[in-house]
């Protein structure tokens, strides 16, 4: 299984790289990555990962988020005054974590995953409809239509992300969740950008960043088994 996706280290710079650092960071490698400059290495898909990591790092309150989400969150020990303490306080400890765990996956990870299912699936058969006549105006206001609906279910899983701490032990679930959220979003985004111009770069890169969105949910659930 592959590890987290870490957005420090597609840009290659250091947790406590400055904003300035960040940025000098993503144009070199876009540089490298990109066609135009570069064909030897050209890469879409690092273009891609670029882009997802630069909006997330380059922006303060979606670093701090992020830096929150990956963080490790280690609780700390109660001060054990005997042997028998220390037995009692470990075992309440870990009912603790149990209880802590099954209750975030109860009210946050399961309503996610529905969430998300709702916006990833219908992707294909909406994009197959539309492919008949892209400028049929009831065709492309039926794709407007599944593109508004999946950003209320973006903001409904941004919302039930934010309403409970993900406990200690499933972290590595919670940032893939994190991640693929905003995969979607940015799918959601170009999604919307070809309906204005009818670029079908635009509807190309949607379509790779929900692969990728569903990638990482399936990271999740892989992390979860493991888990379990």
């Amino acid at each position: 299984m592959s590890s987290v996706i870490n957005h420090y280290q597609t840009l290659n710079i250091n947790p406590t790289a400055t904003q300035a650092e960040i940025k000098q960071a993503y144009r070199r490698l876009v540089k490298l990555f990109h066609p135009d400059s570069n064909s030897q290495t050209a890469s879409h898909e690092e273009i891609v990962r670029l882009n997802v990591a630069y909006e997330i790092l380059g922006d303060t309150e979606k670093r701090q988020s992020y830096d929150r989400a990956i963080a490790p969150q280690t609780p700390q020990p109660a001060q054990p005054t005997s042997y028998e303490n220390i037995s009692r306080q470990q075992k309440q400890t870990a009912r603790d974590a149990d209880e802590h765990m099954e209750q975030w996956l109860i009210k946050v990870y399961k309503p996610i995953n529905r969430v998300l299912n709702n916006i990833l699936k219908p992707l294909k058969k909406e994009i197959d409809q539309l492919s008949a006549d892209p400028f049929d105006d009831e065709l492309l206001e039926k794709f407007q239509t599944y593109i508004e609906t999946s950003r209320d279910f973006l903001n409904k899983a941004q919302n039930v992300l934010r309403s409970m701490p993900n406990p200690s032990n499933v972290a590595g679930v919670a940032a893939y969740l994190y991640h693929c959220i905003n995969q979607v979003g940015d799918g959601i985004e170009e999604l919307h950008l070809f309906t204005l111009n009818y670029d079908d770069r635009h509807l190309h890169t949607g379509q790779e960043l929900f692969r990728i969105a569903s990638g990482l949910r399936r990271e999740a659930q892989a992390e979860l088994k493991i888990k379990g």
